[in-house]
This record gives C-alpha cells, structure tokens and sequence, in this order.
C-alpha cells in the first residue's frame, strides 16, 4: 500500500464537509461548491482563499478517485489502531503475525525520532503533482442553451508545453531514469530495525532526471499560454449551470495529472420564450371574440409551429399547456405554457366601433368589463 504524509494529517471528508459515507456524487457536489468559492480567480490577493482552494483540490483528487479513496479509508484505519501493529496492543511491528504496513513517503513524520530533517512533500519534493482546477464563463443563447451544442472557449493558463510535449525535455532527447532511485522516486532509509521509504534526494520523487532540460519551458514540462478547449454543452443546460470538463484545467507538473475545468454558463434571454425549470413559456395576444367564441391559434415552439386549441369563454391570463415542447430532460422534454392575453383595441376603425357598439348593447355592459378585465 502506497500512502502520503498529508493522509495521516488531514481528514479530506472534515476538508470537504462531507461524511465518510457520503456518495460519490454528494463528494463531487461539495467540491464543486468549495472550488467556486475558494477559486484564486474570485478572491484574488486572499491567501487563505488559496490555500484552502489548494486543501480542496487535494481532497477531492483523493476523495473523487474511487481506488484512491479505497486507499486513503484503509489507511486511516490503519492509523486509528496503531498504525498496522506500530504501537498497537499486542502488535508486532517486525513481523511475526503483525499486520504490515509500508511508510512509502512518511520519512519526514518519523525524522525527528532518528535526528534527520525528513524529507516529505513539504520538505521540498517535486514528485508528480496535480494540475490546477480553472473557472471559466461561456454566454450562450437561449436556442442553443434549449438544444444543446458544440462550442469552444478561450483559456490563459500553464499547459502542456507544445515544444516538448510536456516531458520538459528538449526535442530529440528524452528523460531517463534517475541514477540514485533508478526510477522508482523513493529510496530506502534503514533506521535499524525499521526501514522507511522517503523521496529521492536527487530527482525530488520525480523518478525521472532531465540531462537537457527544453528551451522554452525550462523543463517544467508546462508553459503558460492561450488555448481553446472544447465545450460540449448538453441540451436543455440552466443559467448558471457548471459544466466540468476532466483533465482541462491547469497542467499537471513533473507528470502529474492535469486539473479540471469549469464552464458556468451564462444564457441569454429569448425575445419570445422565457423559461420555468424545464418548461418554456410564452404569451400569446388574442382578440374578445376568439376568447369568448373559441378558437384555434397558431404558435411557435423551438421546433415547427403548433395549433393550440382556446375554449370558448376562456379568461384572459389563462395558462394552456402544450406537452412536450419545452426544454430536454432525460426522460423526455417539458412543456410549453402558453399563456392566452387580452389584446387591447387600440384606434378601433368605424366599423369596429359600431360593431363594439352594437355588442354592448346586447349585452350588460358590467358583465362585459369584467369579461374584458377577466
């Protein structure tokens, strides 16, 4: 078993706020969440925002890994009782039916014990680390918010190098194995009777050993530049709604995985439809007598024109609905709600009057005002 010095110290469910039995999704809600808010981008200069930023974002690349999270609950187990036999009642930490466990990057938790500095992450490793997650924005229009599409945005951050690829090695030679851990990144620290792994002193953990390091990014392996990256926006998407996309975000260093990115989407309104969860709305302006009489009326959708049917005495302000035309779902669409208005005569010409005339004259003028008022 493989662990780091950070799963000893930090309780990433406390970090994310969530329950050791929380679901795979509820960890991802919370991350999603905690990123927003502690995002360098929003609160910039905050260096607590930061750092908590950072402890989320290791969280979550735990935590959001279901081996690693596998990993990281036996090991803390491990730890409540004593490590796998270290310390433990009865344990037995040389053998001998005791449990096993290996300390890979712990030496600087027991360095002070046998006089030597430790050499973790935080002593200054560069072994394989995570890319930062990024925020972006997207503005959309409605109709493609309603029906989905394919797009791109524009993104300033670390990226794979594009002369060496990422390897941080200058084109036509590649990095070899480092001499003093012969790749492995760890090497043995015998303490007598206890052995330990800790980073390699030479290659920081890298395994790796860059002879020519590349010219443009130094052998970073990363360069900060504009890059587009695609967005695939699904059908029926919200205002404000967060699309993730895995492994986009900033570029992982010393061959570490790249971070995630989020697109909040910003929908623009429409001059016709408005929206109401996954259903679409709409008014629609008809006459006195089509409300009174009955009629059928032609309206649009966000596909091909429907004929909705109006009942006679229909009031104005009513809401007819009009299944399956409304926004995506994933099991079908919402609908339409068409809301039936009173259109106003304006600069009636003489034969409307007369005709209006002649309609109040047959009819008690109070019952036809609140008619019209509906």
């Amino acid at each position: 078993m493989s662990a780091q010095r950070e799963w000893f110290e930090k309780d990433y469910y406390q970090v994310l706020g969530v329950s050791n039995t929380a679901s795979d999704k509820d960890i991802t809600k919370a991350y999603r969440k905690l990123a927003k808010q502690y995002h360098p981008d929003a609160n910039p200069g905050d260096a607590t925002a930061e750092e908590r930023f950072k402890d989320v974002s290791a969280a979550y690349d735990v935590l959001g890994d279901a081996a690693k999270r596998k990993e990281y609950d036996e090991v803390r187990t491990m730890a409540a009782s004593g490590m796998g036999g270290f310390g433990g009642a009865g344990g037995n930490p040389f053998g001998g039916g005791g449990a096993q466990f290996n300390f890979e990057d712990l030496g600087d938790i027991f360095g002070g014990l046998f006089g030597r500095g430790g050499g973790g992450r935080r002593g200054g490793g560069t072994g394989p680390q995570r890319g930062q997650d990024l925020q972006t924005s997207l503005n959309l229009s409605f109709t493609d918010a309603v029906n989905g599409v394919e797009t791109s945005v524009n993104v300033t951050s670390d990226a794979s190098c594009q002369t060496c690829g990422g390897s941080g090695a200058e084109p036509g030679t590649v990095p070899v194995p480092c001499p003093t851990c012969q790749g492995a990144g760890v090497v043995a620290d015998n303490q007598g009777v206890f052995s330990f792994s800790r980073p390699c002193p030479t290659c920081g953990g890298s395994g790796r050993k860059i002879e020519h390091p590349c010219h443009t990014c130094k052998g970073s392996g990363v360069q900060r530049r504009n890059r587009q990256v695609k967005v695939r926006i699904p059908a029926g998407v919200k205002d404000g709604q967060n699309i993730r996309i895995k492994g986009r975000g900033g570029a992982g260093r010393n061959g570490g995985p790249a971070g995630d990115l989020f697109v909040t989407v910003n929908v623009a309104q429409h001059t016709l439809f408005g929206r109401s969860g996954n259903d679409l709305t709409l008014t629609v302006p008809v006459t006195f007598p089509e409300l009174a009489l009955g009629t059928n009326i032609t309206v649009p959708t966000m596909s091909d024109p429907v004929t909705l049917k109006v009942p006679a005495g229909t009031k104005s302000g009513r809401v007819l609905r009009v299944k399956g035309r409304g926004a995506p779902v994933k099991s079908g669409y919402g609908d339409l709600l068409v809301t039936v208005e009173l259109a106003e005569p304006k600069n009636l010409t003489k034969e409307q009057k007369k005709a209006v005339e002649a309609l109040a004259e047959v009819m008690d003028g109070a019952a036809l005002r609140r008619h019209l008022e509906g």
